[in-house]
């Protein structure tokens, strides 16, 4: 392969990214660390060619261009569009690839369709999302592969409520039935050490727990929601539980929870969490989203931009567009 060293530079960030994608589908957390040395590196090659390569005002309204990518994938992250990761990995794709690189295997030339605005990370991010549209056609052929036919089978997958645990994306459920806004399993997790029992403990005595005088007065930190091995502190007090079901001003103890932890929870609400407390405990299975990250069509994406290049810039050429 031939390329330039600033071009070089830039492939440290692909198996970067695809580590990032793993590890945010196994845990959906990606240390910080892992963006510092790229922004560093991004910033350094951006001064590189200018001063020592391009010196023209198209190579600098190209990377302002690309640089218009962190405001817009902000506003996502502000309204929840995604993730904190999602965000980061977009701030590093405009500043590492503000103009397309290049790259010579044999006599081919990589990436193989540009654009003619030449802003390689708005390639990186279309692909991505075209990627993006090819996940429900696979969650759909994966249900119906398992026997699982549903009007939910693109949408999300079932779990049995035990596997809530370890899970992650968000409840399809609610007690009036089929929801995308249902409650998001970090949350539940959050919930469950707050209280200190575990998932197990709730679904055996949900009545017991329901009782918002069950929550003990010295309560738990409720970490971030993420998955772990580490055992749930007991409780440093627990009243009497009473066992028969009850009418109560707080279910649950959910605006407890609520008031109670430095966070928002995912965006969570008093009435989300009863909500969804009230379905897991009530059924044997559930549906839930997947909520697989963006970062893994943005890897995707990035793949396919450094070798095939825009494919929607092909697909316009090819029906005659552009």
């Amino acid at each position: 392969m031939y390329a330039t060293i600033p071009d070089l530079l830039r492939l440290l960030f692909v198996p970067a990214l695809a580590w990032a994608a793993y590890h945010d589908v196994r845990v959906r957390r990606v240390p910080n660390e892992l963006w510092y040395p790229f922004v560093a590196l991004g910033l350094g090659l951006l001064a590189w060619e200018y001063v020592l390569v391009e010196r023209t005002s198209v190579f600098l309204v190209r990377a302002a261009v690309s640089l218009l990518v962190i405001p817009l994938a902000y506003v996502f992250w502000f309204i929840g569009g995604f993730g904190g990761a999602d965000f980061k990995a977009f701030c590093v794709v405009a500043l590492l690839y503000p103009t397309y690189p290049s790259y010579y295997v044999a006599d081919l030339a990589l990436p193989l369709v540009r654009t003619q605005l030449g802003v390689f990370s708005v390639t990186v991010v279309t692909n991505a999302m075209l990627a993006s549209l090819g996940y429900p056609l696979a969650l759909g052929l994966r249900n119906a592969l398992t026997g699982v036919v549903s009007k939910l089978m693109f949408v999300g997958r079932p779990v049995t409520t035990h596997q809530l645990a370890e899970a992650h994306g968000s409840l399809l459920e609610t007690p009036e039935g089929f929801s995308r806004g249902g409650l998001d399993l970090d949350a539940l997790r959050m919930y469950l050490r707050w209280r200190g029992v575990t998932l197990g403990q709730l679904l055996a005595h949900p009545e017991r727990y329901r009782d918002p005088a069950t929550v003990p007065e010295e309560t738990n930190d409720p970490g971030d929601g993420s998955v772990t091995t580490e055992e749930i502190p007991d409780p440093a007090s627990e009243p009497d539980p009473r066992e028969a079901a009850g009418e109560y001003d707080d279910p649950w103890g959910a605006a407890r929870f609520l008031d109670d932890i430095d966070s928002t929870a995912y965006g969570t609400t008093p009435a989300k969490l009863r909500d969804g407390l009230d379905v897991i405990t009530s059924q044997t299975r559930v549906w839930i989203t997947p909520g697989v990250p963006f970062i893994v069509p943005l890897f995707v994406g990035l793949l396919l931009a450094l070798t095939a290049g825009d494919l929607l810039f092909a697909l316009m050429r090819l029906i005659g567009l552009v």
